[in-house]
């Protein structure tokens, strides 16, 4: 069984036991994704996944700004060196995305004081009518 296979089990088995229950439905999904996930081309699923990670790579911004800890997102690094470090390829896994938490140090800061400048939300949202 590849680690695709062994991924979507384990999540599902896992649901399974936290409701204390199987569902048609959801069984049926399951069947659904081990037909179609482990037969994709590796690449298409990491690139899947890596965009799914933004999913909870937001969450964690939001957390932690609901906490007043400061965080930035960061892409560019070197995912070898990083993973590597991490010891990632050994579980079957890459990195995509860097999440650096902390708290500012407002003395030399000499931004903290200006006011944020963003897009105007008319260049930034396309409404559909």
């Amino acid at each position: 069984m590849d680690l695709i296979q062994k991924l979507l089990n384990w999540m599902f088995d896992h649901t399974n036991d936290m409701r204390g229950f199987k569902n048609e439905g959801w069984e049926n999904y399951r069947k659904m994704l081990l037909s179609s996930y482990p037969t994709r081309d590796a690449e298409v699923n990491f690139q899947h996944a890596a965009r799914q990670a933004y999913i909870g790579l937001s969450a964690a911004m939001i957390a932690a700004a609901y906490e007043d800890v400061d965080s930035c997102p960061m892409e560019g690094f070197d995912g070898k060196a990083l993973d590597a470090i991490l010891g990632l390829g050994e579980r079957g896994l890459r990195s995509v995305a860097i999440l650096p938490l902390g708290y500012r140090q407002e003395e030399g800061d000499w931004l903290v004081k200006l006011p944020k400048v963003r897009r105007p939300r008319e260049l930034f949202v396309t409404e559909v009518k």
